[in-house]
C-alpha cells in the first residue's frame, strides 16, 4: 500500500493530492473536539499496524485498518491517516514523501466510502449484524485500497500493471484478517460505546462523522 518515491507520473501525483487535500481538509473540519482521542488512538493504531509489512513475493502486505476508521470516523480519516503516513515516511523510510497525496488517498477515500455505506445500517442494527456489517467494512475497504493503489500504478505505465494485478491477489488474505478485526472491533464497539457508531450527522446530508 505504501508506494515510494520515484514509481508515480506527476499527473497522478498532483491529481491525488489535491483531492487527498480536499480530503484532508472536510476531516479536520468535521472533527469534533471531544473526538481528538479518538481520532489520535485510531491514527496510532493505524501508525502501527501498517508498520508491520508481510512480505508476499516481491512487495508486502500490512493491515490499513481503514474500515475500522470509516465507521468511527467518517472524513477524519484522512487527517488521521495522513499524519501516521507522514511519520511512517519521516522516521521509518515507508512510502514517499513525494507521494504521501497518493498513499493517504488510497487508504482514506476507501475507510470514508464505507463510513457512508456501513454506518447508517451500524445505527440500527443489533450486535451480531454490526459485527457482520464490521467484516464487510474491513474487507471492502481493503478491497478498495488495493484496487486505488493498482490503479496509481496502473495510470503512471503498462509496465506496473504486473504489479498492480500481484497487488490485489495479495491483500486476500489482509481482507479475511482485516474483516475479523473489524468484526471484533465493531463487536466491541457496539456493546461497550454503541454512540460512536451512530451517525447523528448523515441526516443533514453530511457523510460520518
Amino acid at each position: 500500500m505504501h508506494l515510494v518515491d520515484g514509481a508515480l507520473t506527476t499527473p497522478v501525483i498532483v491529481t491525488a493530492t489535491v483531492l487527498a487535500a480536499g480530503g484532508v481538509a472536510l476531516g479536520l473540519k468535521r472533527l469534533e473536539p471531544e473526538r481528538l482521542p479518538q481520532a489520535a488512538l485510531l491514527s496510532a493504531a493505524f501508525f502501527v499496524a501498517s508498520l508491520i509489512h508481510v512480505p508476499v513475493g516481491p512487495a508486502s502486505v500490512h493491515l490499513v485498518l481503514s474500515g475500522l476508521m470509516g465507521v468511527l470516523l467518517g472524513w477524519t480519516a484522512f487527517p488521521v491517516i495522513l499524519v501516521a503516513l507522514l511519520l511512517q515516511a519521516v522516521f521509518f523510510g515507508y512510502g514517499g514523501i513525494t507521494v504521501l497525496g497518493v498513499n493517504t488517498l488510497n487508504m482514506a477515500l476507501p475507510a470514508v466510502l464505507c463510513g457512508f455505506l456501513f454506518r447508517p445500517l451500524l445505527a440500527r442494527a443489533g450486535a451480531r449484524p454490526a459485527a457482520l456489517l464490521g467484516a464487510l467494512a474491513g474487507a471492502l475497504a481493503i478491497a478498495l485500497d488495493a484496487a486505488l493503489t493498482g490503479l496509481s500504478l496502473s495510470l503512471s505505465g503498462r509496465e506496473y500493471v504486473v504489479a498492480a494485478q500481484l497487488i490485489m491477489t495479495a491483500h486476500i488474505p489482509v481482507m479475511v484478517v482485516e474483516a475479523l478485526l473489524t468484526a471484533a472491533a465493531v463487536g466491541l464497539v457496539h456493546r461497550v460505546r454503541p454512540e460512536l457508531l451512530t451517525a447523528p450527522r448523515l441526516n443533514t446530508g453530511e457523510l460520518g462523522a
